[in-house]
């Protein structure tokens, strides 16, 4: 549990950092640039701890597969989200991943979710939905396709998920995850073509970013998401990720002087008492 908790934590706290870059740099140049330098990071990661660097011919299309459910497909969904929704509204869709995980969960692994597990999704998805005023959306038509591709991403990461949990990668940990990120990468520089960067709005701060992003989330917290899918039930580990939006709040009142008010302390105090139940199981 303690993994899936530093997993989380260190994705929350890239929320901020994203939201800063992205007033720096186009949003697939931005995600490419974390993805590149995440890349090499982690092959170093991998040659420092003496990984075979090469994948057997046999894992390619697994590998291939876990890039775009894990990193590839949902970075690319959650960030187009963005462009028809506000992202209060991308992201609480975008944290649906755990309903889905535990669906999914129950056919491909025979994982049947306890009451216990029932009530922690209410209590996490409540939370997450009381943090981001879900309750207050109008919904248009022309906000239809934001919400397909925010629920489209987080299906696909819960699928990812589930299937990281079946069948692991038969690499070394390392390997496995700088492969994944540079497959991922691939597809969001081909998106970054179209985009124009002007490269010197980036300041010290946001290169200060680029570095956190590249190298705890985009690999460090992956190494411990994949350990702890080894280690704890599918649905357990996807509801204790929703301490990520938590974390997110946190670091943007901290570092960007947004609102900390009583409907965020209310959410958050929802949100750790579904992440506490669902770690009893």
């Amino acid at each position: 549990m303690c993994l899936v908790l530093f997993t989380a934590c260190s994705w929350g706290a890239s929320w901020p950092q994203t939201k800063f870059l992205l007033g720096e740099l186009p949003p697939f140049t931005m995600r490419a640039l974390c993805g590149g330098c995440g890349c090499v990071f982690a092959f170093a990661v991998a040659a420092a701890r003496r990984e075979d660097l090469r994948p057997p011919r046999a894992q390619w299309g697994r590998l291939f597969l876990f890039a775009m459910l894990n990193y590839g497909a949902y970075i690319v969904f959650s960030t187009e989200a963005q462009v028809y929704l506000p992202s209060s509204e991308a992201i609480v869709l975008t944290y649906t991943l755990p309903i889905w995980a535990s669906l999914l969960a129950w056919p491909l692994l025979g994982e049947r979710p306890s009451w216990r597990q029932y009530a922690a999704l209410v209590l996490a998805i409540g939370g997450v939905a009381l943090l981001v005023g879900v309750g207050s959306a109008e919904m248009r038509w022309e906000q239809m396709p934001g919400v397909a591709m925010a629920l489209a991403g987080s299906m696909l990461f819960g699928l990812g998920t589930v299937l990281a949990k079946r069948t692991p990668m038969a690499l070394p940990p390392a390997t496995s995850v700088a492969w994944q990120v540079a497959l991922g990468t691939a597809v969001l520089l081909v998106l970054a073509v179209f985009e124009t960067a002007d490269w010197s709005r980036v300041t010290p701060a946001g290169w200060a970013c680029v570095a956190y992003v590249a190298t705890v989330p985009m690999t460090v917290a992956y190494l411990a998401w994949f350990r702890a899918l080894r280690l704890v039930p599918a649905s357990v580990a996807a509801t204790t990720v929703l301490v990520s939006p938590m974390v997110g709040v946190l670091g943007g009142t901290l570092v960007l002087g947004e609102t900390l008010g009583p409907r965020q302390i209310v959410a958050l105090g929802l949100t750790l008492a579904g992440v506490a139940l669902a770690a009893r199981g």
